[in-house]
């Protein structure tokens, strides 16, 4: 499994704790996230509140899909090509209209979602860890679209637009060491992350 993907980690506070970590370690995810926050926040407020409304959702339902379905690696290159995208419509600040908006973020929800879902035990649409990630995703969704919503100035719009260039130079790095078998070596050392594991006596595990 590439370092962009993450199995779900163990942080020793319980099933919605692990949720919450595995989205904020987790790159690609994090990444995917990140860019359709912002290019909802470019379409104006109506955008972020649509990412809201679906964005979550289609994530909890691709996540329950997944336990059921295990695809598991099967999705990490179609994964690192969607957020690829993303981040390029980002950096051309593209205009999109809502339905076309809501359509894309219900496939990204549902195709991240899934890749999720792999990763956790079977615990069917309760499942504290899934929830977890839905509540991560929601909360920073909503900061990073409502403050990009409100940048009016042009400055701050250029940054947002390189913030999405590295989305998909991101991408595209990660597309070029995997077809060329490097993936497992070299991208390790540019999105690795470090996990700890603490047990109930205080104790803790890293592990990279």
């Amino acid at each position: 499994m590439s370092p962009l993907f993450a199995h779900l980690m163990e942080t020793g506070f319980g099933g919605f704790y692990d949720g919450i970590a595995h989205l904020l370690i987790t790159p690609a995810d994090l990444l995917l996230v990140l860019g359709l926050s912002l290019l909802s926040g470019q379409q104006g407020q109506a955008g972020g509140r649509m990412l809201l409304l679906v964005l979550p959702l289609s994530w909890w339902l691709g996540g329950c899909l997944g336990q059921v379905l295990a695809l598991g690696d099967s999705l990490e290159t179609i994964s690192i090509l969607w957020f690829t995208a993303i981040g390029c419509l980002v950096a051309l600040q593209w205009r999109m209209q809502p339905r076309w908006l809501a359509v894309l973020s219900a496939l990204s929800g549902l195709l991240f979602g899934l890749g999720n879902g792999s990763t956790m035990a079977l615990e069917g649409p309760l499942s504290l860890d899934l929830l977890g990630v839905v509540s991560a995703l929601s909360v920073l969704a909503a900061l990073v679209s409502a403050q990009t919503s409100v940048s009016h100035r042009e400055w701050v719009r250029i940054s947002l637009r390189v913030v999405g260039s590295w989305i998909a130079a991101a991408g595209l790095l990660t597309l070029g060491l995997q077809f060329r078998g490097g993936s497992a070596t070299v991208a390790g050392s540019i999105f690795s992350s470090t996990s700890v594991n603490t047990d109930c006596s205080g104790s803790a595990r890293y592990s990279c």
